[in-house]
């Protein structure tokens, strides 16, 4: 059985983070692992509070992970330390992990920044050159960038600008863009466009989560990072279009939607 593990924040509401995570791989068929970097209080109302996990006991999760059962792909979500990155970053070095995907959460729904200038610079600086593939959103493409968004040729050029950062591929999410969700891939200098219907349902919470897990999880069974992305796309995409509706704000997606569909 192939693994893959999650380095993520804990979501109590099981909508987003290690939660969305384990369901995403466990309907993959794979195995999957964690190493937890924060709690979170909230549900699909919001974020009311946050305890950061020490860098010690990340170091000690992933050691324990590798030493024993090594995970065949990585995804990392949140991590606002910088000396949690630091440690995340060592650590794959270490261990010399392979087929990592980056979930860059850095920007709220709201627009306001997640991280501070010294975690954003280690993000950069320590974990982006690791990665296999990068899945910014636009905001936070943005926010990366320092540029604005607003056309396909737009994503291009931001895509561009990311892919000198690191050395795997980026896959800019055009969710965000108001008549399309076209997403594109950017890697070895060439640009791959996924075309995406904008599906009307405001129960997205976890979309980002969902759609890096399924990336790592099609990486981990073989597929390239084109073919991975293409699948994890179209799992996203039945998630969202099974209408789950739980919660009184944006609440999350049916992971399960594969199974029910045999019932």
């Amino acid at each position: 059985m192939k693994k893959v593990l999650s380095i993520a924040g804990s979501d109590c509401s099981g909508g987003a983070g290690i939660q969305a995570d384990i369901k995403t791989i466990t309907m993959h068929g794979l195995y999957a692992m964690t190493a937890i970097t924060a709690l979170t209080a909230q549900n699909t109302t919001g974020v009311y509070n946050v305890q950061v996990v020490s860098p010690e006991f990340v170091a000690q999760q992933l050691d324990c992970i590798f030493q024993d059962i090594r995970p065949d792909a990585i995804k990392i979500g949140m991590v606002s330390d910088s000396n949690i990155i630091e440690i995340i970053a060592q650590k794959l070095k270490t261990y010399k992990a392979e087929n990592i995907v980056i979930d860059p959460v850095m920007v709220a729904s709201s627009g306001g920044s997640l991280l501070s200038l010294e975690a954003k610079n280690a993000l950069k600086t320590g974990l982006f050159p690791l990665a296999d593939i990068l899945t910014p959103n636009i905001p936070e493409a943005e926010f990366l960038s320092e540029t604005k968004i607003r056309t396909h040729q737009d994503m291009e050029r931001t895509a561009a600008l990311l892919g000198e950062q690191i050395k795997g591929a980026v896959l800019l999410k055009g969710g965000h863009l108001l008549q399309e969700a076209d997403d594109l891939l950017y890697r070895n200098k060439d640009y791959f466009w996924y075309p995406g219907e904008k599906i009307q349902n405001e129960n997205t919470h976890g979309t980002g989560c969902t759609l890096s897990s399924a990336i790592a999880c099609n990486l981990a069974i073989g597929y390239d990072i084109s073919e991975s992305v293409k699948r994890a796309k179209e799992y996203v995409t039945g998630a969202i279009k099974a209408q789950l509706n739980l919660g009184t704000g944006s609440g999350p997606l049916n992971h399960m939607y594969l199974t029910q569909k045999n019932r």
